[in-house]
């Protein structure tokens, strides 16, 4: 398959290009797109057999449920059931942005978009480009993240080339990504809602809208085999092809650890703040941003992956970072990329 490779600026959006990237989603081919979060690889949610071709582009495994992007509010309920009173202040507070509820499905929806599941995860993406190119699909596009599956998401277009070219009809070059981490994901269907996947908008933002809110205890369980019912939870995701290890405990600690873990590596790259940049003078380092910086952090961590990859590093030592709003988000992927190797000290 020639894969065609289009550039399209968010803030002065082809027509042409656009229109041409929505014919190829309703005659039942694949297209590569930006969003807030990561690119996406999109197919027409609505027909089996374009999710099938997302799974065997990505690699992914069946059961591993798609998003299905729709580009207006009032889409939502032709596809799902059961919108709650809790979901509308959601879908308020949040809509469109980086955040995927998962609801009940309409038939509509074939289970082999929602990985066999009677559920479907929804997101209504804020990008431009990405609103615009559903709309000219027709509306109702699956879309997981535009890589091999267990590979970090991509944030740049190179990575979807280097990952999918031949694999897809057309990649769409949206520049570089703003967030950079996956959509925060909500079970809606819960008795309490509950996040599968942490994201940009965190556990204390969504606990201002509806009070209590649960985290899926398998959400970092290595050794879970329930069912996936939103991408992520399971299977191992975000990795770079080196051996990758977290460090985590008290500032001191964790850099004299890292020092002596990486002396006399030279494959070893070390993951680390800036405000630590200096403790690790002679050894091969990757600056994820400030500590005071959780978003900088998110929108850095896939490049720096991606990079490692570029460069042939065969281990990786990052430091842990905080856990707090989006901290969660970026440490579910981090550990995630480190297969749950990590270290305390």
């Amino acid at each position: 398959m020639d894969t065609k490779t289009v550039r399209i600026d968010e803030n002065k959006i082809d027509a042409s290009l656009i229109k041409e990237a929505g014919e190829i989603i309703k005659s039942g081919g694949l297209v590569a797109f930006p969003t807030e979060t990561v690119y996406g690889l999109g197919g027409d949610a609505l027909n089996p057999e374009s999710s099938k071709k997302i799974y065997a582009a990505k690699g992914r495994p069946s059961d591993n449920p798609l998003i299905v992007h729709i580009y207006r509010i009032e889409d939502l309920e032709k596809i799902v059931k059961n919108v709650s009173d809790e979901a509308r202040k959601v879908i308020d507070a949040f809509w469109p942005g980086p955040l995927t509820l998962i609801f009940e499905k309409n038939d509509i929806v074939p289970k082999e978009t929602t990985g066999g599941l009677d559920t479907v995860a929804v997101r209504f993406p804020i990008h431009p480009t990405a609103a615009a190119f559903i709309e000219a699909a027709g509306g109702f596009v699956a879309a997981p993240s535009a890589n091999l599956s267990g590979k970090p998401s991509p944030t740049l277009a190179k990575y979807v080339c280097e990952d999918l070219n031949g694999r897809v009809d057309m990649i769409i070059d949206g520049g570089n990504i703003p967030i950079g981490l996956e959509s925060t994901i909500v079970d809606m269907t819960s008795e309490i809602p509950m996040i599968l996947r942490p994201g940009f908008v965190s556990k204390e933002m969504l606990e201002e809208v509806l009070g209590r809110v649960e985290t899926d205890p398998t959400i970092l369980d290595a050794s879970s085999t329930q069912r996936p019912k939103a991408p992520g939870m399971r299977y191992r995701h975000y990795a770079p092809k080196a051996d990758m290890e977290i460090i985590r405990g008290e500032e001191k600690n964790v850099i004299a650890a890292i020092k002596e873990k990486a002396a006399g590596n030279p494959s070893c790259t070390i993951i680390c703040v800036s405000e630590h940049i200096g403790d690790y003078e002679g050894f091969k380092v990757k600056n994820a941003g400030s500590a005071d910086d959780g978003n900088e952090i998110a929108s850095n961590l896939y490049k720096i992956l991606r990079e490692c990859d570029d460069e042939g590093v065969e281990y990786i030592i990052s430091e842990s970072f905080s856990d707090k709003g989006i901290g969660a988000a970026i440490m579910n992927r981090l550990i995630k990329a480190a297969g749950h190797k990590i270290t305390q000290v």
